[in-house]
């Protein structure tokens, strides 16, 4: 017993000093990394898994690093299209590190499939994953996302990443819906993405561009781009709680920032409380597909606000809320030193710095960002009405990886692509 009495006093005395010295004294997952769950080294400590094909499966393919055991760190030797032929990837082990900025140019693209995170202490960074119907029929029930999902799912940042064409959502935290907010995705930071275009699912409604489900937790998304989803940009659900700072939201259909639970979906169960999220520093900008007198924040939930911006077509103001939002005195579950941008920087700082590989775009993240500043696009049903699935020239380079310093090394290789 004195054993566990001793390691609750460790962990309480650890939780104590962050909060007293602030998370800057602690290995953030990358020099820079803001929001929940960044406090983890990931798999930068781990073994080595270079990814030498593009084959949708067995050795030396990504499938197979994801797929491994213990801590590891995924490097790419090659870049291009990996296809995933409907097959989805679970990333089941945790401690898990996955450098895009390692490949060759044009980076590596993910095709045709999902991509389900059960586990913890995980870092994606500088991946496309464009998911799409794959052909199959809007009434088939095939739905593609990038989600978490579960208890073990925490710690988790994806950024500079790129997701599009989800057949449910496009980038997602989920969970059993009653079990609580430790018995469901917790501690999770979407920063820098792309997150654009869900298609229909199969009740031929519009795919979410992000759903934080009931239950999950200090949840941050933080300078991504939502652009051209019918809604959820993002969409919390019953209690839940997050920030949502300096997200760029484009075009969307009929809800750009959601907050609202149904009653119907909690008979039987205990009444759940409204979801509560800071929403700092956020812009709305109206498209050809967006419904007019869309607020920028709507529906049930309890949201502090603060410099947030919204406009119609005509680049007049519109409302920053509507429905039953109840709007707090006060920042909820802000990270420590989390430090706005001006609202006013948002759209150029986004448009430059979002998304996998921004010095090293492919044409679809070209094309979105291209229509954002424009004020061109749409909300589409299938990736076929944009040009289908990219095909870029495979690349492949032989990687020198330094025995030392490997987290500069992991850094530069950054800087190049960003």
């Amino acid at each position: 017993m004195a054993r566990y009495a001793f390691t609750a006093m460790v962990a309480a005395s650890c939780l104590l000093r962050a909060a007293q010295t602030g998370v800057e004294e602690y290995h953030r997952v990358f020099p820079g990394a803001r929001g929940f769950g960044v406090l983890t080294p990931a798999g930068n400590n781990g073994r080595i898994v270079r990814v030498t094909n593009l084959n949708g499966e067995g050795p030396g393919s990504l499938r197979e690093a994801l797929s491994g055991r213990g801590p590891r760190l995924v490097v790419f030797e090659v870049g291009g299209v990996i296809d995933l032929q409907t097959k989805a990837i679970t990333i089941a082990e945790p401690y898990l590190t996955v450098a895009g900025q390692t490949a060759p140019s044009p980076g590596i693209t993910v095709i045709k499939g999902s991509i389900l995170i059960r586990t913890h202490d995980v870092l994606i960074r500088h991946l496309r994953f464009r998911l799409g119907d794959a052909g199959r029929p809007k009434a088939g029930g095939w739905e593609t996302e990038m989600t978490t999902w579960g208890a073990d799912a925490y710690n988790i940042v994806i950024d500079h990443c790129s997701v599009s064409w989800g057949v449910q959502s496009n980038l997602s935290v989920a969970g059993p819906q009653f079990e609580g907010p430790m018995g469901t995705s917790h501690n999770i930071t979407f920063s820098n993405s792309i997150v654009a275009e869900g298609l229909s699912n199969s009740a031929g409604t519009r795919a979410m561009g992000s759903l934080v489900n009931d239950g999950c937790t200090n949840v941050a998304m933080i300078g991504n781009l939502f652009a051209s989803n019918d809604r959820g940009n993002p969409y919390f659900k019953a209690n839940t709680s997050g920030v949502l700072l300096n997200n760029l939201v484009y075009n969307p259909g009929s809800g750009a920032i959601q907050m609202d639970w149904l009653a119907s979906e909690w008979i039987g169960h205990p009444a759940p409380h409204n979801p509560r999220v800071s929403v700092v520093g956020n812009v709305l900008y109206y498209g050809p597909s967006t419904n007019e007198g869309l607020a920028l924040v709507s529906r049930k939930g309890d949201a502090y606000l603060a410099d947030n911006l919204a406009f119609d077509r005509s680049s007049t103001p519109a409302a920053i809320t509507a429905g039953l939002i109840e709007v707090l005195a006060e920042r909820t579950l802000w990270p420590r030193r989390l430090m706005p941008l001006p609202a006013a920087r948002v759209q150029a700082w986004v448009l430059q710095h979002a998304g996998a590989r921004p010095r090293d775009r492919d044409d679809v993240d070209k094309r979105i960002v291209s229509e954002v500043a424009e004020r061109k696009g749409r909300i589409i049903s299938s990736q076929e009405e944009v040009g289908g699935y990219p095909r870029p020239a495979p690349a492949r380079r032989r990687l020198v990886i330094p025995p030392e310093d490997l987290d500069e090394w992991l850094e530069k290789m950054a800087a190049e692509v960003e």
